[in-house]
C-alpha cells in the first residue's frame, strides 16, 4: 500500500502547520518540514518541540529564505525532498503540499488512488508551445539572468531587465534539456525521486541554469521528471485541486466550499483561507475517515468561471448591491457639512461623534482615513468611494445602523454635493464660512502643487489674489445653488445664529447644538 512523504513548504501559522503534521502522520504517511529561514525563530523553536516526538516527522537539513518566484523555492523543496527520502524508506510516494493546503480525500482514498496506477502526477506542457504562460515575461525567464526579486525589488529587477536587452546578453538553454512547465503541486514516486536527486548530483549546470531562471518551480521538477521517467508513466495533472483567477492570483476557499471540493477529483486543495476555521476542521476529519465514498463531479472550474463572468455585469445569483437601489431612500438623512478649511470640518464631526448618537465620519472622498469602519474592502480605495459614492453611503447607514449620517465635503465637490441633493433621502447642508488669510492661502497653494519649495516668494504673492478670489467663488457657487435646506454657520456669525443653524441641520437640543458650536477652537 502507498505510504506517503509530505513535503510540506511553510513560513507561518507554526499551530497550524503543527496540526498538520499531526493529522497527516496519524494515518500512518510521513511529513518533510521547511520552514522559511526568513520566519520568526520562535515560531520554528515551537513547531520542533511540539512535532519532536514525531517518528513521521523530519524537517529539511538546511533552511533557506525563500522568496516568491526564487530558486530558493526549488532550494528548499530539494532540501525537504532529500530529508524526506533518507528518513522514510518506506516512503513509496512524494507529495508537495504548502502550508494552506489541505486534504479533500481520506487517506484511505488517497492510498487507493496512488496504488491504482504505477505512475507520477505532475503537469508538464511545452514551455514555449503549451499557452500555459497567461500574464508577464515568458522565454526571458530562460534567456535572462535573473539576480533581483520582482517583488522586493521591481525597479533593479526591471533595470536588469532593460540592461541584458540592450547588450544584446541571452542565456542558453541546455542542448538536451526540453523545456517544460506547470503547477508546482506534484506528487512523486519514490524512483523518480532517486532518479531526480541523482542527476542533480551529476549535472551541477542544471542547477545553475535553473538558479538564474525566473519562477523555477514552475519549470524545474516538471522539466526534469521527464527526463528521468517514461512519458507514459506520467500523467500531466496535478493531484491538488487549484484555480486561478483572470489576474493570476490563487481562488482561496471558505466555510461553504465543502461540498465543492470533496467532489472534485484530486486528493488536496489549496489554497484554503487561514480564517475557514470550519473548513479546516470538517477536511481534518475528513482525512482519517473510512470507508468513505467520494461522488466526483468536477464542476469547480466551469463553476468558477460561469459566476465570475456573471460576476462582472452584475449577474451573480442577484443584481450587484450598487445597482439594486441607486437611491439612498427616503427615510435616511445624509447631513453634508462644507468646509475649505478641513481641519475645521474634523473638530466639528468629531464633536457631533462624542456629543451625540449621530453617525460622523469626514472627508471620505478625499482622504484614506475618515473616521470609517471596515466595510469589507469597499471602502479601500478613494477611486471605488466616488464610482460607487451611493452605494457607498447605503453600507454607511447600514453599518452604522442610522438614518442620519454626517459627511464632510470640500467646497470644490459641487459635482457630489448636486448628485446627492437630487436624492429622495432628507439632504442637509451646513456651510462652515471661514476667511482665508494669506497664511492659508500659502499653504493652500502648496498643497494643491502650485508652487513647489524652490518657487520664488514673488512668484507666490502675485498668485495670491487670484487663489483666493478662486476659494472665494468655490463658497459662491455653492450658495447660488440655493438648496432648501442650506444653513451656515462661521467664526464672524453671532453665537445665536449659529446655534440656531446647528439645531436644524441635526435636529438636536438648543443645548447640544450650542456645545457644538461652542466647540473650544473650532474656527482656529
Amino acid at each position: 500500500m502507498a505510504r506517503i512523504a509530505f513535503i510540506l513548504l511553510t513560513h507561518k501559522e507554526p499551530e497550524a502547520i503543527i496540526q498538520q503534521a499531526t493529522r497527516l502522520t496519524a494515518t500512518g504517511d510521513y511529513v518533510a518540514i521547511h520552514f522559511d529561514g526568513r520566519s520568526d525563530p520562535g515560531d520554528f523553536a515551537r513547531i520542533t518541540e511540539a512535532l519532536a516526538g514525531n517518528p513521521g516527522v523530519t524537517f529539511a537539513r538546511r533552511r533557506y529564505k525563500c522568496g516568491w518566484g526564487e530558486w530558493s523555492l526549488v532550494a528548499a523543496t530539494l532540501s525537504a525532498l532529500r530529508a524526506a527520502s533518507e528518513d522514510f524508506p518506506l516512503a513509496t510516494h512524494f507529495y508537495m503540499l504548502s502550508g494552506d493546503c489541505m486534504p479533500i480525500k481520506s487517506a484511505e482514498e488517497a492510498h487507493e488512488f496512488l496504488d491504482a496506477e504505477d505512475c507520477d502526477y505532475i503537469e508538464a506542457v511545452d514551455f514555449f508551445d503549451g499557452g500555459w504562460i497567461k500574464t508577464g515575461i515568458k522565454d526571458e525567464r530562460l534567456t535572462r539572468y535573473h539576480l533581483f526579486n520582482e517583488r522586493r525589488n521591481k525597479r533593479l529587477f526591471y533595470a536588469s531587465l532593460d540592461l541584458q536587452r540592450r547588450l544584446g546578453i541571452e542565456r542558453k538553454v541546455p542542448d538536451d534539456i526540453r523545456m517544460m512547465i506547470g503547477s508546482q503541486w506534484w506528487c512523486l514516486r519514490r524512483q523518480t525521486v532517486e532518479k531526480l536527486l541523482k542527476l542533480c548530483d551529476k549535472r551541477p549546470e542544471i542547477i545553475r541554469f535553473f538558479a538564474r531562471t525566473w519562477i523555477p518551480d514552475e519549470t524545474f521538477f516538471q522539466t526534469l521528471v521527464p527526463h528521468v521517467v517514461p512519458r507514459d508513466e506520467i500523467r500531466s495533472r496535478t493531484p491538488t485541486f487549484l484555480m486561478f483567477t483572470d489576474y493570476g492570483m490563487p481562488v482561496t476557499f471558505y466555510n461553504d466550499h465543502y461540498d465543492l471540493l470533496v467532489s472534485q477529483d484530486y486528493l488536496f486543495a489549496r489554497k484554503i483561507s487561514p480564517e475557514a476555521q470550519e473548513l479546516k476542521a470538517k477536511l481534518g476529519v475528513l482525512w482519517q475517515a473510512e470507508g468513505t465514498r467520494f461522488a466526483i463531479s468536477n464542476e469547480g472550474p466551469g463553476l468558477f468561471r460561469f459566476l465570475a463572468g456573471r460576476g462582472r455585469v452584475g449577474r451573480r445569483f442577484a443584481p450587484r448591491f450598487w445597482e439594486g437601489d441607486a437611491g439612498l431612500g427616503r427615510k435616511h438623512s445624509l447631513r453634508i457639512v462644507v468646509a475649505k478649511k478641513w481641519h475645521v470640518a474634523k473638530r466639528l464631526t468629531a464633536a457631533i461623534r462624542e456629543q451625540t448618537d449621530i453617525a460622523a465620519v469626514d472627508y471620505l472622498f478625499n482622504e484614506e482615513a475618515a473616521n470609517l469602519p471596515d466595510l469589507g474592502g469597499t471602502e479601500n480605495t478613494l477611486a471605488k468611494r466616488h464610482r460607487h459614492r451611493r452605494a457607498l453611503l447605503r453600507l454607511l447607514f447600514e453599518q452604522f445602523d442610522s438614518r442620519q449620517l454626517v459627511i464632510c465635503l470640500d467646497p470644490s465637490a459641487l459635482e457630489l454635493i448636486s448628485d446627492f441633493s437630487g436624492d429622495r433621502a432628507n439632504i442637509r447642508i451646513l456651510l462652515i464660512d471661514t476667511q482665508f488669510d494669506d497664511a492659508y492661502v500659502r499653504g493652500h497653494i502648496g498643497r494643491v502643487g502650485l508652487a513647489g519649495k524652490n518657487t520664488s516668494p514673488e512668484l507666490i504673492e502675485r498668485i495670491l489674489p487670484t487663489v483666493r478670489a478662486d476659494l472665494e467663488e468655490e463658497t459662491e457657487r455653492l450658495r447660488d445653488m440655493s438648496y432648501a435646506d442650506f444653513h451656515v454657520i462661521s467664526a464672524v456669525q453671532d453665537d445665536e445664529l449659529n446655534t440656531d443653524a446647528m439645531m436644524a441641520f441635526l435636529d438636536v437640543p438648543p443645548q447640544v447644538a450650542h456645545d457644538l458650536v461652542s466647540t473650544p477652537k473650532l474656527f482656529d
